[in-house]
């Protein structure tokens, strides 16, 4: 029986706690495997799940998720794969479902044609990294025309009025950078994190999820009462590729019992 989608806004309504978004490479090392992970990190208790297009030229992921891109598009994994594997996913899975990927991709399948086709596959909304305001306005409202929320990053270094131009594009949730630079576990959170979310608060009423570097459940301890939600993506894609050699089965169990151990 095909299950109904949360939204975002109701993923991170209030009262719910630190959500948990698992960041898996789409199709490493397989689509079959894609598809069994999401099953499983949806059951783990995934608030939402974003899914990452892979590209040549990654804009801020460090070498773990480059490793994992650099794989997949060696097994000549297409845009059309990809949709084709959420268009059979998503029935199964509860929570939402969103697409990460590079502007380029877009653009060279047609923006209308990706945003449309992304809608039907059974993505819920998209993160385009490499479109900042005031290029991304235009394209945020096609997207939010499609029936696609839009989710933007702010970094630790973006001037508060860029945080507030970039926070009126967001109608899905902002996407705040722990720190600057690329992405990769770290030990601790930094110590200006909290400070920076409240900052936010002032500028939106959509929730705040913070990634970049988290990977332990004390990071989501720490997180729990300042943001919304916690992203977590170099710590799962390392693990996949700890297991790259076993059965799909056997990774995406491992993987939602890692999301498991994470979430509060």
């Amino acid at each position: 029986m095909a299950k109904s989608h949360r939204t975002i806004a109701q993923s991170f309504a209030a009262g719910r706690g630190i959500g948990l978004i698992p960041f898996l490479p789409a199709g490493y090392p397989n689509l079959d495997v894609t598809a069994q992970t999401l099953q499983a990190v949806d059951a783990a208790g995934a608030a939402a799940i974003e899914i990452g297009f892979p590209f040549s030229d990654p804009i801020a992921d460090g070498p773990t998720i480059q490793q994992s891109f650099t794989a997949a598009l060696a097994n000549k994994v297409k845009v059309s794969d990809i949709f084709v594997m959420i268009r059979q996913s998503a029935p199964l899975i509860s929570a939402p479902l969103i697409g990460m990927l590079s502007y380029s991709i877009v653009y060279r399948y047609g923006t209308g044609n990706f945003f449309s086709d992304a809608r039907s596959a059974g993505l819920s909304a998209l993160i385009i990294p490499d479109l900042p305001p005031p290029e991304a306005n235009q394209i945020c409202r096609q997207i939010q025309e499609t029936g696609l929320d839009t989710i933007l990053l702010i970094a630790p270094t973006t001037t508060p009025a860029r945080r507030a131009e970039i926070a009126a594009m967001c109608s899905g949730f902002v996407y705040y950078l722990s720190v600057s630079g690329i992405t990769g576990e770290r030990d601790a959170l930094p110590a200006d994190l909290a400070g920076n979310v409240r900052q936010l608060r002032g500028l939106t009423d959509r929730p705040i999820c913070v990634g970049f570097g988290i990977s332990k459940p004390s990071h989501l301890a720490a997180l729990s009462g300042i943001a919304d939600g916690a992203i977590v993506g170099s710590a799962i894609v390392k693990r996949m590729t700890d297991l790259a050699t076993s059965p799909p089965a056997q990774i995406a169990a491992a993987i939602g019992d890692y999301c498991r151990s994470l979430i509060l």
